[in-house]
């Protein structure tokens, strides 16, 4: 395959059940430019609102981060697992993965990215299966990818991943309201069923990851954080973790926007504050009740020893009426962060967070039930033993979790 690269993208907004085109995208003397469509402009959306204000005229890019893509954009990006498969699928056809720029690879996503936006022309290929999916199956081919064995699997998993983040293999499904049926998810939603995201563990997981995942999600809803519905498949060969998808409502899309994207922050890099996430929650969603949700995460993965909470790992979601709000919790579970520190710093405290910063930081953004929220989030991290043993952590991973969670 001769390589030619993408310098013009069409980008459409798909948004609860309607289609229309926000602007457009173009690779330029190695620059990213970006210009809104009048039209879309007349709508008053605010797709990112702090790096891309509604107005006419070209935007330059304002930073490197990215690659030079505007950071509402890079949220559509596979990263990770995701962009490990288009890599290696591009190779096959005779493209090196150096020479896509973030244009070509935002094609390659098209219309079956996280979120609700969607890119022209469109490179991927997203036939769908009509048959059932095996996790098993998917789970060990997955395996074989992460030891770079059979290139024959690289495209099916591709289509299966759904252009989704996160660095352990998943893919994107509909799966059946019993949990018992799971097909393609780049079809029709089948009646009964619903978008769900099935991960798998990577080589560097505990085999248990997926149990420990779907504990965490338990304590995370005792613990007040909301949650989209969660489950562990268990199979003959293995059980895994599973999010019901809250950027999907039945089949429409609901617009996705990551802290990371928001603000312009490299979720590589660990460099930010949960008083920031805070602050970015109060001024974007202009809601006390937001930033407390804010809050309450912030003390759970303080709490419950997740450290991999940079970010990317935060998102805000736009609803129907066009007002921001705060996206559920995703990706929690114990962890260890760079160097082992938090990813996220607390009140400038990023090795051995505690009690202490997390009052600091209610205080500083004033927030009168954040005595509550903590002590609830205390109480339900304090169980962990009892979710580990309804999920069937194993007494070991279990006790290692005990031994680091702040009780």
């Amino acid at each position: 395959m001769v390589y030619s690269p993408t310098e013009l993208l069409a980008i459409y907004l798909d948004a609860r059940g309607q289609r229309q085109k926000v602007g457009r995208l173009a690779f330029h003397h190695r620059k990213i430019l970006f210009e809104y469509d009048p039209a879309f402009l007349a709508a008053g959306i605010e797709i990112s609102p702090f790096k891309l204000p509604l107005k006419p005229g070209v935007f330059p890019p304002d930073t490197t981060i990215f690659d030079g893509l505007f950071g509402v954009f890079n949220d559509s990006l596979p990263d990770g697992w995701g962009r490990l498969l288009l890599d290696r699928t591009v190779e096959r056809h005779g493209i090196r993965r150096g020479q896509l720029n973030p244009l070509d690879r935002l094609a390659y996503v098209g219309s079956h990215g996280m979120g609700a936006l969607s890119y022209e022309p469109e490179l991927g290929t997203h036939d769908s299966g009509q048959t059932l999916l095996a996790l098993d199956r998917l789970a060990e081919e997955s395996a074989t990818v992460l030891r770079g064995e059979d290139e024959e699997v690289f495209e099916e998993l591709l289509r299966l991943n759904g252009s989704s983040s996160g660095a352990r293999p998943k893919i994107v499904a509909q799966v059946s309201q019993d949990k018992a049926s799971i097909f393609h998810s780049h079809q029709p939603l089948r009646p009964g069923y619903a978008h769900w995201m099935i991960k798998f563990p990577s080589s560097q997981d505990a085999r248990e990851i997926g149990a420990i995942e779907y504990a965490y999600s338990l304590m995370a809803t005792e613990a007040g954080v909301e949650m989209p519905e969660t489950h562990l498949f268990r199979t003959r060969k293995g059980r895994y973790f599973g999010t019901r998808r809250f950027d999907r409502d039945r089949d429409a899309r609901i617009h996705m926007h990551s802290l990371s994207g928001l603000i312009h922050s490299d979720h590589r890099t660990p460099s930010l504050d949960y008083d920031m996430l805070l602050r970015v929650t109060t001024a974007l969603t202009r809601d006390i009740q937001e930033t407390e949700k804010a809050y309450a995460l912030a003390c759970f993965n303080v709490l419950a020893h997740n450290r991999d909470d940079h970010a990317k790992n935060f998102s805000f979601l736009l609803d129907a009426q066009n007002k921001w709000v705060l996206a559920p919790g995703y990706d929690l579970v114990f962890s260890y962060g760079p160097g082992g520190e938090q990813s996220m710093l607390v009140m400038g405290e990023g090795k051995d967070p505690g009690t202490v910063e997390l009052q600091a930081l209610g205080k500083q953004h004033r927030l009168k039930h954040a005595p509550e929220i903590l002590a609830r989030v205390r109480s339900a991290v304090a169980k962990w033993p009892e979710f580990a043993e309804l999920a069937g952590v194993p007494r070991k991973s279990s006790g290692e979790i005990v031994s680091r969670i702040k009780l």
